[in-house]
């Protein structure tokens, strides 16, 4: 059965991209719907600041008449020029266990990005490592927290009998109260007492200028992990203003030397025990249904943290994770995903185990050669 590929051209064609996924994932209990808006928004040229430095074609796949696939492809020249390398990306993949039509959506991303000098093509990114990227390969029985991907096992399959192969993966460890050896909490209280560092709550207040300070930090504490790119201040003020609305000011920190930021850390509550009941949609009663289900939040993420180089190895990342666990605690969360972490980030990966955290998920990111 021949497979049509169709490219989404106009905003007004969107919804059957856009609704593929609830077909996909109808009856399965661990599925969370991504706020519409948020996805129109993230794929919309003129109001993702991504695009500044980036070309993206949107594609369905369609069998006997039907949509049973997406894939965007992804040219972002901020990555090429960042690291001189001729590789484009795809991502948003969803698909039906059909793998004539994965073939043909991968093989129709490939063919976009050859057609502009790529050489490797390497995902998913959605649309990249700024935001969420790679695909579960297992614990398919627990639902993803807030900002991280979920997808039915068969896709690894898909992607690979497509002709990509692992090129790295990504952890999410989890921790709870009870996980943090009592010999840590110790080690921390003299790692504070030893160095001339001050880990403080973010001022919201003072919102503006404490982006600027973050901003500054990230663009150098993850300069050299593999697949970075530096966020445009347009980008980090885009995700910042959507950030804003849902940060708990007790679960983000900056560290500072008499007054220079050198580090941060930012955790956030799991939105998604709140989304799980809004289907996607806000309006009419969604907002009802987030403030409810809100309140039920006992999980948060701690989606990001950097030390600038000169302060690593000082037991900074351990004051950070330890001074979040116990704002968390104290603010009603019962346990906390830390993700995404490369899995050869050796150093941070030796730190989360040492304040008790495990891995208990692994997320894949694929590529092959065009």
């Amino acid at each position: 059965m021949s497979i049509q590929i169709e490219i989404i051209r106009k905003e007004r064609h969107l919804k059957g991209f856009l609704n593929l996924p609830r077909h996909i994932y109808r009856g399965n209990p661990n599925w969370v719907p991504p706020l519409i808006s948020d996805i129109k928004k993230t794929l919309h040229p003129q109001k993702n600041p991504f695009f500044q430095h980036a070309q993206m074609t949107r594609m369905i796949a369609k069998k006997n008449g039907k949509i049973a696939g997406r894939i965007c492809a992804i040219h972002d020249h901020a990555h090429q020029d960042y690291w001189q390398e001729p590789v484009g990306f795809f991502g948003f993949f969803e698909c039906i266990d059909d793998q004539e039509v994965a073939d043909t959506l991968i093989a129709a991303a490939a063919e976009w990005l050859r057609q502009r000098g790529i050489k490797t093509m390497r995902g998913p990114m959605n649309p990249s490592t700024n935001d969420s990227c790679g695909v579960l390969i297992d614990s398919f029985d627990v639902p993803p927290v807030l900002m991280m991907p979920y997808n039915p096992p068969y896709y690894n399959t898909l992607i690979e009998k497509a002709g990509l192969a692992k090129v790295k993966d990504l952890y999410a460890y989890k921790i709870s109260k009870d996980d943090i050896p009592e010999r840590i909490i110790r080690i921390g209280d003299k790692i504070a007492e030893r160095i001339n560092v001050n880990i403080r709550p973010v001022i919201i207040k003072d919102f503006k200028n404490e982006i600027e300070r973050i901003r500054s930090i990230y663009n150098q504490a993850w300069s050299k992990n593999w697949g970075f790119v530096p966020m445009t201040e347009a980008e980090f003020d885009h995700t910042a203003k959507d950030l804003k609305k849902i940060i708990d000011p007790q679960l983000a920190f900056i560290a500072e030397d008499e007054g220079q930021a050198v580090g941060f850390s930012l955790a956030l509550p799991d939105l998604n025990i709140a989304l799980k009941h809004l289907n996607g949609r806000l309006f009419p009663f969604g907002i009802l249904k987030l403030l409810y289900y809100s309140r039920k939040i006992n999980c948060a993420r701690v989606i990001t943290m950097g030390v600038v180089e000169g302060y690593r190895n000082r037991g900074i990342d351990i004051l950070f994770y330890l001074e979040s666990l116990r704002r968390a605690v104290a603010n009603g969360y019962n346990w906390g995903e830390l993700s995404w972490v490369l899995e050869d980030n050796d150093a941070m990966n030796k730190a989360i185990e040492m304040v008790g955290g495990k891995v208990y998920k692994r997320y894949r990111i694929y590529e092959m050669p065009l």
